[in-house]
């Protein structure tokens, strides 16, 4: 019995260890655009996305599969933007642990300033969510406004990695 006291303690343990492990950076708009342009090398796919957005919350299984196919390839890079608020910053990493997000996600705490920063994303985005932007050589190439298939992700990936 004290074996096995001492086994749960070790499993307690070690979740609250794996659970503090989840780190989520917060960022202004002005970090990530730097962010986003330190990957100038790479097709970066950008998804801005929210845990309270059904189809944000819809679509993720879609973009997890995908990110972990291209993982590997060193000119491929998916980085989730989380929109939730600052306040909500556990609940943002208890989701992204409930759904195996293996992107990098980073929290933009810059929501008072998104009629500064949306348009200068894409003139185009009307502020909802989900939203897919497209980065090769440090320039835009794609904006999906809306929620994106399994497919049609693929399909743009393909055509801009070539």
């Amino acid at each position: 019995m004290k074996n096995l006291l001492n086994i749960f303690i070790l499993l307690v343990s070690f979740s609250a260890l794996c659970a503090q492990e989840t780190k989520v950076p917060v960022m202004k708009y002005e970090d990530l655009e730097k962010h986003i342009q330190k990957d100038r090398d790479k097709l970066l796919v950008v998804n801005f996305w929210a845990t309270t957005c059904a189809p944000c919350v819809k679509e993720l299984p879609h973009f997890m599969e995908v990110n972990n196919k291209y993982k590997d390839d060193p000119k491929f890079k998916m980085i989730l933007v989380s929109l939730d608020r600052l306040v909500d910053k556990e609940r943002v990493i208890k989701f992204i642990k409930n759904k195996n997000l293996t992107a990098e996600v980073i929290l933009l705490d810059d929501i008072k300033r998104m009629n500064t920063w949306i348009p200068r994303f894409e003139k185009n985005w009307d502020g909802n969510i989900p939203v897919t932007i497209f980065y090769k050589n440090g320039g835009k190439v794609h904006f999906n406004d809306g929620e994106m298939s399994k497919q049609d992700l693929e399909k743009t990936i393909n055509n801009e990695l070539k």
